[in-house]
C-alpha cells in the first residue's frame, strides 16, 4: 500500500516536471520571468512532495511489519496452546492405557491362579470319580449278594414296577383328559348338531321293493294278462319287472330291485288302464311314453332339490342324475331326500362355524352322486361320484368333499369334515334307516364277537337295537385302571371291523365281590 503511494506521488511529481516545460514554451516570450520563478517554486514543491511520500512510505511500511509481527506472534501463541492442549490430552489417554494395562495385567494373574486351582480341583475330582466307581461296583456286588439278583434282572423288576405304574398313570390322566375334552367337545357339538337338526326337518320316506296298481275291477288282471299270458309277458319283457297277479282284490303288484323300471310299469300299466286297450303294440307305446315321462320327471326333481337347497349352476347331466336318486334308497332312507337332507344339514354346520355356506350346500347335495348309477357302473358310488363331479367341472372341494364323506381319503377342507358330519346325521337319526332282520342280527353277532375276542372278558351283550355293547370283565385280570384302555381298544377295533349306522356306546364293567360269614 506504501508502494502505491509513493509511486503516485513521483507520477504526480514527474507530470508537474513535464507539463512546466510545455507551459513554458507556450508562454515563452511573454513571462520568462515568471515563468523561471514559477519553475523553481515548483520544483521545491516536489521536493518537498516527494520526501512526505518516503516518510509516508517509511511510516506505513513500519505498521504494515508490526502488524505482521503481531499477526505472526498471535498465531504462534494459538498453536502453543493447541499443542498444549493436544499434548495434556494424550497424557491423559496414555495415563488411562497405563491404568488398563495395570488391570489386565491383574486379571490375567487372577486366570492363572484360578485354572491352576480349578486344575487341581479337576484331579481332585476325577480321584473321587475313581473312588465313587470303585464304591459303585462294590456296593452293585453287595446288593447283588444280599438281593440274589444280577444288575439286569434288578433293571427287568425295575421296569416292570415303573411299566406298570406309568400304565396306571396314563390310564388315569388319559380318563381324565379325555373326559374333559368330550365335556367341552360335546357340549359345543351338542350345539351345533341340535341346531341344524331343529333347524332342519325332513321327511322320513321309507322305500320297498313293490308297487301297487289298483283296478276298477278285477275283470281288469283277465285283460292285463291276455290271451295266453301275451300281455303280461310283453309288459314284463319290456319293462323288466315282475307282474303279480293273485286272489289281491282289484290290484295288481309290481316287483322289482329297480326303482326306476318299476315307476315305468306303474305309470305304463295306469295308462293302459285308463286306456283300455291292452294289446302288445299299444303296450310298447304306453311304456316308451312312460320312460320319457319318467326322464321328464328326473329332471324337475333335480331341478326341484337344487333350487330347495339354494345350489345354482350345477351342470344339467348332474341336474338329471339327482333327479334319479329319487327312485334310489339305502336302507330304506330315498337318496335324493337323504341329499338334500345332507345339503341342508351341512349348510347350517356351515353357518354356524363361520365357513361358506354355498360350498357346504353345494358338496352335501352331490355327495352321494355316484348312487344313481352305482348298478350301471363299476365301483364304489363314491369312486364314481368323484369321478362325475371332475366329468362335470365341479370345485376341488366338492370332489374331496365326494370322496372324504366315508373316511376312504382324508378330508382336505373344513367343508368336507362337515359333509361327514352332516351325512352321519342324516343317517344315524332314529327312523331314518332301517335294515333287514338277517343285516340286523349279523351285525349283533359281529358286535359281541369282537368284544368277546378281547383278553379278560367274560361276556358281553348287545342291547338298545345295537347301539350299546355291555361288556363283563374278570376283576382278578382287568383293573380299573386297564378297563378305561380296554374300553379304548374295544371301540377302535368296532370302528375297524364293523359297518353301523350312527355311534355305538362301549360300556365296560367290572365286579368285584367280597363274602365273609359271621358265625
Amino acid at each position: 500500500m506504501a508502494i502505491n503511494v509513493i509511486i503516485a506521488i513521483v507520477a504526480v511529481a514527474v507530470t508537474l516536471l513535464i507539463a512546466v516545460p510545455v507551459t513554458a514554451n507556450i508562454s515563452v516570450k511573454k513571462k520568462t520571468e515568471k515563468d523561471a520563478e514559477t519553475i523553481g517554486t515548483a520544483e521545491v514543491k516536489a521536493r518537498n512532495i516527494i520526501d512526505e511520500a518516503l516518510k509516508t512510505a517509511e511510516t506505513k511500511k513500519r505498521e504494515a511489519l508490526l502488524e505482521a509481527k503481531e499477526e505472526n506472534l498471535r498465531t504462534k501463541n494459538e498453536l502453543e496452546k493447541e499443542t498444549k492442549e493436544r499434548r495434556n490430552e494424550l497424557q491423559k489417554y496414555e495415563k488411562r492405557v497405563l491404568s488398563k494395562e495395570e488391570a489386565l495385567d491383574k486379571k490375567a494373574d487372577a486366570l492363572e491362579k484360578r485354572e491352576a486351582e480349578y486344575a487341581a480341583k479337576e484331579a481332585d475330582l476325577r480321584k473321587k470319580e475313581k473312588k465313587v466307581d470303585e464304591l459303585q461296583g462294590q456296593r452293585i456286588q453287595e446288593l447283588e449278594r444280599i438281593s440274589g439278583l444280577t444288575s439286569e434282572q434288578a433293571k427287568d423288576y425295575l421296569l416292570k414296577t415303573v411299566e406298570d405304574e406309568v400304565k396306571i398313570d396314563t390310564a388315569k390322566l388319559y380318563k381324565e383328559l379325555e373326559s374333559r375334552a368330550r365335556e367341552d367337545a360335546d357340549k359345543k357339538a351338542k350345539e351345533y348338531v341340535v341346531t341344524a337338526i331343529q333347524k332342519c326337518a325332513a321327511d322320513h320316506v321309507a322305500e320297498a321293493t313293490i308297487s301297487v296298481v289298483q283296478l276298477p275291477s278285477d275283470e281288469m288282471k283277465g285283460r292285463i294278462i291276455g290271451r295266453e299270458g301275451r300281455n303280461i309277458r310283453t309288459l314284463e319283457t319290456l319293462t323288466g319287472v315282475d307282474l303279480i297277479i293273485d286272489d289281491t282284490p282289484e290290484a295288481v303288484v309290481l316287483s322289482g330291485f329297480d326303482p326306476i323300471r318299476r315307476e315305468v310299469a306303474r305309470i305304463a300299466l295306469e295308462k293302459l288302464i285308463v286306456d283300455g286297450r291292452i294289446h302288445p303294440a299299444r303296450i310298447e307305446e304306453m311304456v316308451e311314453k312312460a320312460q320319457k315321462e319318467v326322464e321328464t320327471m328326473m329332471r324337475e326333481e333335480g331341478e326341484a332339490a337344487a333350487l330347495e337347497v339354494g345350489v345354482h349352476g350345477i351342470h344339467p347331466e348332474l341336474i338329471r342324475l339327482l333327479g334319479r336318486m329319487k327312485f334310489r334308497s339305502s336302507y330304506g332312507q330315498n337318496a335324493l331326500k337323504h341329499s338334500i337332507e345332507v345339503a341342508q344339514l351341512a349348510g347350517l354346520l356351515a353357518g354356524e362355524v363361520g365357513t361358506d355356506i354355498r360350498m357346504a350346500k353345494r358338496a352335501g347335495l352331490l355327495h352321494d352322486i355316484g348312487k344313481s348309477i352305482d348298478h350301471e357302473v363299476e365301483g364304489s358310488h363314491i369312486q364314481i361320484g368323484a369321478d362325475l363331479c371332475r366329468k362335470y367341472k365341479e370345485s376341488q372341494t366338492v370332489i374331496n368333499a365326494v370322496e372324504a364323506h366315508h373316511g376312504d381319503v382324508e378330508p382336505a377342507s373344513l367343508i368336507a369334515c362337515l359333509v361327514q358330519a352332516a351325512d352321519a346325521i342324516s343317517a344315524a337319526r332314529p327312523g331314518a334307516r332301517r335294515e333287514t332282520l338277517e343285516t340286523y342280527t349279523n351285525r349283533l353277532k359281529q358286535l359281541e364277537d369282537i368284544t368277546n375276542s378281547f383278553k379278560g372278558v367274560d361276556k358281553s351283550f348287545a342291547i338298545q337295537a345295537g347301539r350299546e355293547i355291555r361288556v363283563m370283565v374278570v376283576p382278578e385280570h382287568v383293573s380299573d385302571s386297564d378297563m378305561v384302555l380296554l374300553a379304548r381298544d374295544i371301540s377302535k377295533q368296532i370302528e375297524a371291523e364293523l359297518e353301523y349306522p350312527g355311534q355305538i356306546k362301549v360300556n365296560v364293567i367290572r365286579e368285584s365281590r367280597v363274602v365273609d360269614y359271621a358265625k
